[in-house]
């Protein structure tokens, strides 16, 4: 019975985000149903096929334990840098310094590395191959969107950078979409750790469900993007399909590269995560302190929350707003405020402030239903919020400026499309696991 309940809420979920894509398109007679229903189905099986069946299942642990392996790999750096500081402490502060950060600059030189070799060119190509010949999508299009999901927003287009200029707006948001809606391969080795902590088995456990998301969000973007701008011009770009080499003169060059990179990704997520962080904080003392107290919201909010809110403060305001999303993606009733809260955090500012949030109520001892937990680990998995708008016009631009007044003009289609295609990944991982 409660199969039966959670597929028919499940469902209800799916059908409502793409009626926002549809109601949000710019050509509605235009839309390719036959993309959409595809696109979704994809996303489905590949959902059954990774957590359900039970060979696969068993394959994708065994690869999840080597990614969460990468963290032992890149601890034994930080312990020869940092000494006991590394395992000194077991606080969010320590691990998010001396073990989080450190992982974001060895998973950047480990992907350069496979990149230098040419294996993370196969994989990308396989997944590419696979979206060309059943969405019916060009070249660049499925090689930017199976990119995605291993490499960055701004990394991705380099893949296609020959074929940017002529891409059309369609094509541009496709790429866009993608980019929201999954992860780079260096903050996803620093999710692992945010949310298993120094636990190999909790740790292999999130790496299966967050590598999942990445995986199955790359049709679900495909879907959004095509219905929100659906493609009139068709062409034909399969001759395309190709990706160039590294640009490494040789390994040291590639893993310098990677290792300079994976730095300045490091050290943006830290004084991000730092200032927003900051900000969230002062918010809401001021609305706890000179709202709240005196017109005695927050004892209400407390109430009526159990305790799960300290008061009348921002993120209450965002669990608020963003609760009947959470509903619709299948969270139990009891958790839809906090659930909400960090759906809001992700998108207005980032998903390193949501997950690092989900962390401190973890730690603060507030249980979550364990359903309630997936569903906000693939909800918040993708770089969908206002920043990656500015990240994706200045990154593209600078290596297509002829595409910057298309940039400019779908920005908000693109946080649009990512939003809601890692939704509905959420929402069919709901029902799944």
């Amino acid at each position: 019975m409660d199969f039966i309940i959670n597929l028919l809420r499940g469902s209800l979920g799916l059908l409502l985000l793409l009626l926002v894509c549809y109601l949000y398109s710019n050509n509605r007679k235009a839309i390719d149903w036959k993309l959409v229903g595809v696109g979704m189905a994809m996303q489905i099986f590949f959902g059954v096929l990774l957590l359900k069946v039970p060979f696969v299942n068993k394959a994708f642990d065994w690869l999840a334990s080597k990614f969460a392996a990468v963290l032992q790999f890149s601890q034994a750096g930080s312990e020869f840098i940092f000494g006991d500081l590394v395992t000194k402490s077991d606080t969010f502060g320590y691990i998010f310094a001396f073990q989080v950060l450190p992982t974001i600059v060895f998973f950047s030189a480990l992907s350069s590395i496979l990149y230098y070799f040419g294996i993370l060119q196969k994989i990308v190509f396989g997944l590419a191959w696979l979206m060309s010949k059943t969405m019916g999508l060009s070249g660049p299009e499925s090689l930017a969107a199976a990119a995605n999901v291993f490499i960055g927003q701004t990394e991705a287009p380099l893949v296609v950078k020959p074929y940017l200029e002529n891409m059309t707006k369609s094509e541009m948001l496709c790429l866009m979409t993608g980019g929201m809606a999954t992860i780079a391969g260096g903050v996803f080795a620093a999710y692992i750790g945010f949310l298993g902590g120094s636990d190999p088995i909790s740790q292999t456990y999130f790496a299966k469900h967050l590598l999942t998301a990445s995986i199955i969000s790359a049709p679900a973007a495909i879907v959004a993007a095509k219905m929100i701008f659906p493609e009139i011009n068709k062409k034909d770009l399969n001759s395309q399909l190709k990706m160039e080499g590294s640009s490494a003169n040789n390994l040291l060059d590639a893993i310098s590269a990677g290792t300079t990179d994976g730095l300045k990704l490091a050290v943006n997520v830290g004084v991000m995560l730092l200032v927003f962080t900051a900000l969230i904080y002062m918010c809401n003392t001021i609305l706890m302190n000179y709202f709240g107290e005196p017109t005695g919201l927050n004892e209400w909010v407390r109430n009526q929350t159990d305790g799960r809110f300290k008061g009348f403060d921002f993120t209450y305001i965002l669990g608020n707003i963003f609760a009947p999303v959470a509903w619709i993606l299948g969270t139990p009733k009891e958790d839809v405020l906090l659930v909400g809260q960090l759906l809001g955090q992700k998108t207005m500012i980032n998903e390193f402030v949501a997950y690092a949030e989900l962390n401190n109520i973890r730690e603060a001892g507030v249980t979550l239903n364990p359903k309630s937990l997936i569903i906000a680990t693939y909800a918040l998995c993708g770089f969908a919020n206002f920043a990656s708008i500015g990240i994706q016009i200045g990154g593209i631009s600078a290596i297509a400026p002829g595409q910057r007044k298309n940039l400019t003009e779908l920005g908000i289609k693109a946080l649009v499309g990512g939003t809601i295609a890692s939704f509905l990944t959420a929402a069919i991982a709901g029902v799944i696991v």
